[in-house]
């Protein structure tokens, strides 16, 4: 990569210097133009709202919507009868190739049986938002409540509640990584064993927009048109496609602009399901926009593991073994592969060290709470949480400093690419390098010089994680268009909904085609404009997204020297290239007949749309690729968090937080530096604030934000990164991700912290969140 571009949208920093490109998508952004699906304003569009479960787990005696139906302004009442009714199967996809039961697929609306508190039983469609939501109360429900269980734990005793038939024991699969055996044999006569019960909290995505979508059916064509809040708009059209019974050709997915994602807008629910279902039934546009309760009591949760891990070490600190066991919580359906999920996490248990022998044993268990699925990190923040706490546990038993333990375990740099016993591939690392920069920049030493108390009274800590991220997988497309005029358009098969892929990516192709970026737009999120897309989760977008479209722009490029060849009347071998200028190479003679020393890129353009193309080849400047990368890429990093806390109250202030991350080559530094910065936020929130609870009878007790605790900025300390550059020899832009690195390192870092000031009072772990209750009462109980 030839590095920042100079010249066009460029920033300034404080002294009047360049700073670097600006970001594309900011003006529109700050100043409101950006377009997201609520904006939509369709004169014709009804309105859908949902009459939801009240109860967590109950039979559906029976539905009357005689009331509703008759309200001024209601243009249609459905249950799941009239789903059934119809050509429509009616039921999200579910991945049950790998469960250890048949069990039943989430309905759009409940057939007979309520499953989860906000599970949608009945569809109302109203001329307004307004009138729906009355229709809504006026719909009764006859319920005959059912005993729940919502503990992943408790759900799998004799007598639990069971949810399904087809798992009469709740469990949707046991799932085995790594080797039993050999785990088995590290745990025999150990000299030591440390062990650690744990839990994974439950989280809600809050992001600022809640999904909604707006669906419009072309009775002539036969076609939808849905425009939804999606991070991945091929993979909606496709779920679409198996809900509504269509065939894929006959829905186009439109995803404007989308206010955070997380995972939770790539995965399919029945708000949108149900928008296009009613939009053929009515003829006529219908929106949905979920409310925030909304998406808090049916939107996909995140997280909520309950762990048991066991660390087999030598004495001189060497760890000789690792036995994990975890119930993890899928919620009252499979969603998409929610069920199955959980059974890859354990592939990170191993982070950053050496550990000859890996076993974990994963129940994914069926509970009446919302179903549970990827929430930004899905499942490497599990993992990395498990080791990280149980590392720091066992070097304070064996009188170890936590830093000195972690050093004597790293993976060398000469070991790469690391096999681990859980089955990952680590492609390159210089952990140790990693980890010295980020206690530099923390001043390590100098804060366990100045000890755990200090004049104000409260109790100080530092806390240390080292963490792998997996990232990138799965293939993606990516298509450069070539204009007559020499302006170009990159599509991309993924979507941006804060990572910033319009400057990312027309910053890659400018390098490529050494032309100006503002000649060069990108589109992203319609179904239509590229053959296919995976979409953007799992720290992907630049590794298999801009690794498609620079292949594009290189074949562009190739093309369009073979036509400047044929202008300059050389071999294409003999003709330069720079800074948009095809030219004669220095020693080359042109063509008798050619007139011309050199051609511009737009020139070129030209000529591949216009008349004269070579009789060798064919019109046009426009390639698509579909790239799939030669295996993962594995980003790394190490996270400090310093805290104090009032011993008297529990009152916890985070003092300072070092992440220093290594995600191969970092080809837009400010974009970086924001995911860091949003991923640590987020997994601050998880540490300390943030945490999904359900009473015994199913009824979620944070169902909105009044009650929900997501962090505000005065919550969160300044972040202060730090970088190593550890190429990835995996793709060809030695990039890895970094947009979930802060959710998976954070909440080690920032409970190490906790439990490391605490430890002199005999407190040895204290769950997520870290409120200050939990750890008033933690100091309490070590009394």
């Amino acid at each position: 990569m030839t590095g920042p571009r100079k010249g066009e949208n460029e920033s300034e920093d404080e002294a009047g210097g360049i700073a670097g490109p600006a970001r594309r998508e900011d003006e529109a952004l700050l100043t409101g133009r950006a377009e997201y699906t609520d904006d939509l304003r369709d004169p014709d569009a009804a309105h859908l709202a949902f009459v939801r479960s009240e109860y967590g787990h109950a039979e559906i005696e029976g539905i009357d919507a005689t009331a509703a139906a008759e309200l001024e302004g209601v243009l249609g009442v459905y249950t799941w009868d009239d789903v059934a009714a119809s050509e429509s199967p009616g039921v999200l996809p579910s991945s049950t190739g790998s469960l250890d039961c048949e069990v039943p697929a989430h309905p759009v609306l409940a057939r007979d049986r309520v499953r989860y508190q906000g599970q949608p039983i009945a569809a109302v469609v109203a001329e307004n938002r307004y009138r729906a939501r009355d229709a809504v109360d006026a719909v009764a429900v006859d319920y005959d409540p059912l005993e729940a269980v919502v503990d992943s734990v408790e759900a799998t005793a004799e007598g639990a509640p069971t949810l399904f038939d087809g798992a009469p024991d709740n469990v949707a699969a046991t799932t085995d990584q790594g080797d039993r055996k050999a785990t088995e044999d590290a745990f025999d006569d150990p000299e030591n064993v440390v062990d650690i019960e744990l839990e994974n909290n439950r989280l809600i995505s809050s992001a600022l927009e809640p999904r909604a979508a707006l669906a419009e059916y072309d009775a002539a064509e036969d076609r939808f048109t849905v425009t939804m809040t999606s991070q991945s708009p091929h993979g909606h059209r496709q779920k679409l496609a198996h809900t509504l019974g269509l065939s894929e050709r006959q829905i186009r997915v439109i995803s404007p602009s989308v206010g955070g994602g997380f995972g939770h807008k790539g995965h399919h629910h029945p708000g949108e399901a149900m928008a296009a279902w009613c939009a053929r039934d009515l003829e006529r546009p219908v929106k949905w926009t979920a409310t925030r309760s909304e998406n808090y009591l049916e939107g996909a949760h995140g997280r909520d593991h309950r762990t048991t891990a066991e660390l087999a070490i030598d004495d001189d600190g060497a760890i000789r073994g690792l036995r994990v066991e975890t119930h993890a919580n899928v919620g009252g359906y499979g969603l998409d592969g929610g069920a199955s999920m959980p059974g890859w996490y354990g592939g990170l248990l191993s982070s950053q060290y050496r550990i000859p022998a890996i076993h974990c044993e994963t129940h994914a268990v069926f509970t009446n709470t919302a179903p549970v699925h990827s929430y930004r990190g899905a499942g490497r923040p599990e993992a990395i949480y498990v080791t990280e706490r149980l590392v720091d546990v066992a070097a304070r038993e064996l009188g170890i400093d936590p830093v000195e333990f972690r050093r004597r375990n790293l993976i060398e740099p000469d070991q790469f690419p690391y096999e681990t016993p859980v089955g990952a591939s680590y492609d390159s690392g210089d952990y140790e390098r990693g980890l010295e920069e980020a206690l530099e920049l923390a001043d390590y030493d100098d804060l366990r010089a100045r000890g755990r108390d200090r004049d104000d009274g409260r109790l100080r800590g530092v806390g240390v994680a080292c963490y792998t991220e997996s990232t990138g997988g799965g293939f993606e497309s990516g298509v450069v268009r070539v204009h007559r005029d020499g302006g170009v358009t990159v599509s991309a098969g993924t979507h941006s909904h804060g990572q910033g892929h319009e400057t990312t990516y027309a910053n890659l192709v400018a390098d490529v085609l050494e032309i100006p970026t503002d000649d060069i737009d990108v589109m992203e999120g319609d179904s239509d404009s590229i053959p296919t897309g995976t979409g953007t989760f799992g720290s992907r977008s630049t590794i298999v997204g801009g690794s498609a479209i620079v292949e594009s722009a290189e074949a562009v490029l190739a093309k369009a020297r073979r036509f400047a060849a044929d202008r300059l009347e050389v071999e294409p071998d003999a003709v330069a290239y720079g800074d948009g200028e095809f030219s004669v190479r220095d020693g080359a003679e042109s063509g008798s007949g050619s007139s011309a020393d050199t051609v511009s890129f737009a020139d070129v353009a030209g000529m591949a749309y216009g008349w004269g193309v070579p009789e060798d080849m064919d019109p046009g400047l426009e390639e698509t690729t579909f790239y799939e990368p030669d295996g993962t890429a594995y980003t790394f990093g190490t996270h400090v968090a310093v805290v104090a806390i009032d011993p008297e109250t529990g009152e916890l202030e985070l003092e300072r937080y070092v992440a220093v991350d290594d995600c191969g080559e970092r080809l837009e530094p400010t974009i970086v530096e924001g995911q860091v910065h949003g991923g640590v936020a987020q997994g601050i929130g998880q540490a300390v604030s943030e945490r999904a609870s359900y009473d015994g009878d199913g009824t979620l007790l944070t169902n909105s934000l009044d009650s929900y605790a997501v962090p505000r900025a005065s919550h969160l300390p300044e972040i202060e990164t730090g970088q190593t550059v550890t190429p990835s020899p995996r793709n060809p832009l030695g990039v890895k991700g970094i947009g979930e690195a802060g959710t998976i390192a954070a909440p080690p870092a920032v409970v190490n912290a906790v439990v490391d000031a605490l430890a002199h009072l005999g407190v040895r772990h204290v769950d997520m969140p870290l409120t200050d209750e939990a750890i008033w009462r933690a100091i309490r109980d070590s009394k």
